[in-house]
């Protein structure tokens, strides 16, 4: 029986906890609607589509590869980014350049989203600074998987 009643006794200071927290964030709710300004900050809501908040400079967001000049990757095919990749999410295949002074080019260069874990090792591996996390693009929500594996054109584009 004593243990029902400290049962029930902790139920209720919950339930006063609770209803004391509703109370205070909707009178300051109320007060931000009527633009009045208060000491207490309240709650942080960033209206997301419309607000966006600034991404951090560091941010590794998706890839992208570098083009030279002409339009051509900057990528040498040295097969760094996919030895140092943990998750094995980067195929790159290489294929001769009529160019002497370039020896290879990729003329496959896909990587796969669902399986990156974004830890950024394939930009620090690249030695030409062919790849780069710095889009901005944060958004990776997709209704098809097949739209997540980037190949060439799109990681150019």
């Amino acid at each position: 029986m004593i243990k029902q009643i400290g049962f029930f006794i902790e139920i209720v200071k919950g339930s006063i906890i609770t209803a004391r927290h509703f109370w205070v964030n909707l009178f300051f709710h109320i007060l931000k609607l009527f633009h009045i300004k208060t000491k207490r900050k309240g709650a942080a809501t960033i209206q997301y589509p419309d607000v966006r908040q600034p991404i951090a400079y560091r941010h590794r967001s998706m890839h992208r590869l570098m083009k030279h000049k002409d339009g051509t990757p900057r990528c040498v095919v040295c097969m760094l980014c996919v030895t140092v990749c943990p998750s094995e999410c980067i195929y790159v295949e290489a294929a001769e350049d009529p160019d002497p002074e370039i020896q290879k080019y990729p003329s496959q260069f896909i990587i796969d989203l669902t399986r990156c874990c974004f830890c950024g090792f394939c930009v620090e591996a690249c030695p030409e600074d062919a790849i780069r996390m710095d889009t901005d693009e944060i958004e990776l929500a997709r209704y098809d998987k097949e739209e997540l594996v980037f190949d060439l054109d799109k990681l150019l584009g």
